[in-house]
């Protein structure tokens, strides 16, 4: 195989991905509204951008896995072991964007 893809193509995928699902969990536009406009005014909607944008981040991670690609450096460690658990929980949801200082807030 003398077409080897450059590791910088992965590093560029998996933080698109990521993008795509930090928006499509604050609820922001994403590529999927385009592809699905009618879904808009389906409630469950939002549950399945969030699904599709999830598997996404899932399938390019396991890419980097298999090609021996860091992905780790991307995501805070809470967000790794989310992702090492691979299942899209309430608790993903509810705090995919939670640091360790924030959490003392919480009230």
């Amino acid at each position: 195989m003398g077409n080897e893809i450059p590791t910088d193509f992965f590093v560029t995928k998996l933080s698109e991905a990521k993008i795509h699902f930090e928006r499509a969990l604050d609820c922001k536009h994403t590529e999927f509204d385009d592809l699905y406009p009618y879904m808009i005014e389906h409630p469950q909607f939002f549950w399945y951008k969030r699904y599709v944008a999830w598997s996404e981040l899932l399938t390019i991670v396991k890419l980097c896995e298999d090609l021996n690609v860091e992905w780790q450096q991307q995501f805070s460690q809470q967000q790794v072991d989310y992702i090492k658990k691979r299942v899209m929980s309430s608790k993903v949801l509810d705090y995919w964007f939670e640091t360790n200082d924030s959490k003392e807030h919480v009230s």
